[in-house]
């Protein structure tokens, strides 16, 4: 299989979506509520559809999991794409420029490529498996930081937070008090791609979504990043729990997060 290919596709149609999201900017036509504070907008819709469109052409065959239409199923040679057209959607409808286009690859339910783009910085988050991730072309590499109490982290709160606040406080409070600092962006893919280049040495997360993590966690790990669940077990993009850190402060993070 040709995972360059592949790869270039994709980059293809994130630049594509992101040209849309762009256009939008600024200029919603509509934003609508998927739940009390998850928001979804014609530019979400719009890029997708975009998306899907190339991707369709390219690979007719291929399965496809998108945030907005769903799955779609087209055969079984275990070809899945995963795409979130537009991840950080409430900085977005604010025209806060902290959004991506997030689009992977699996290939027999093993992540292969990862692209994340945000279209207004130009940032271009590029792996492929076993071969390494780029930052616009050129290598990436997590920060050598071997210490939390020396370490920026960064983390977000799922859309049903305030059903229950008690547990991500009580996580975000003990991260507070051991870290130099957190940050709160506002999109998954950007925060994993930003562990991925060295900006920061850990990312945390509860109850995300596949196209959330798909591609961040590829550009993570290639990036040299370990990338597990809360309890050390490997992350899957179908899991509950995210840590991603830059390896020399996953164990320390594993005390801090535990409740």
């Amino acid at each position: 299989m040709d995972y360059n290919y592949i790869k270039n596709t994709a980059i293809g149609a994130a630049y594509g979506g992101g040209k849309i999201l762009q256009s939008h900017l600024g200029n919603l036509e509509r934003i609508d509520k998927k739940g009390p504070e998850d928001l979804v907008t014609s530019a979400d819709i719009a890029s997708e559809n975009h998306i899907i469109g190339v991707l369709g052409e390219k690979f007719p065959d291929h399965d496809i999991l998108a945030e907005e239409s769903g799955e779609r199923l087209q055969g079984k040679n275990g070809c899945l794409w995963i795409i979130d057209p537009l991840d950080g959607t409430t900085n977005f409808a604010h025209q806060l420029p902290l959004f991506s286009v997030s689009i992977a690859f699996a290939k027999d339910g093993e992540l292969m490529v990862g692209v994340v783009l945000n279209p207004v910085t130009g940032d271009l988050f590029t792996a492929t498996a076993g071969q390494g991730a780029a930052l616009n072309g050129h290598r990436i590499t997590v920060s050598a930081c071997r210490q939390v109490s020396e370490s920026l982290l960064v983390t977000g709160f799922p859309y049903d937070v305030k059903q229950d606040t008690a547990p991500y406080m009580k996580r975000f409070e003990q991260c507070l008090s051991a870290a130099m600092g957190i940050r709160r962006l506002g999109s998954a893919a950007l925060d994993l791609c930003f562990v991925a280049c060295g900006r920061f040495e850990g990312f945390w997360e509860q109850n995300l979504k596949p196209w959330d993590t798909a591609a961040g966690t590829l550009i993570a790990r290639e990036a040299g990043a370990e990338v597990t669940d809360f309890s050390g077990d490997p992350y899957r993009p179908d899991k509950k729990e995210i840590l991603a850190t830059n390896g020399h402060i996953h164990r320390e993070m594993f005390s801090i997060l535990t409740l």
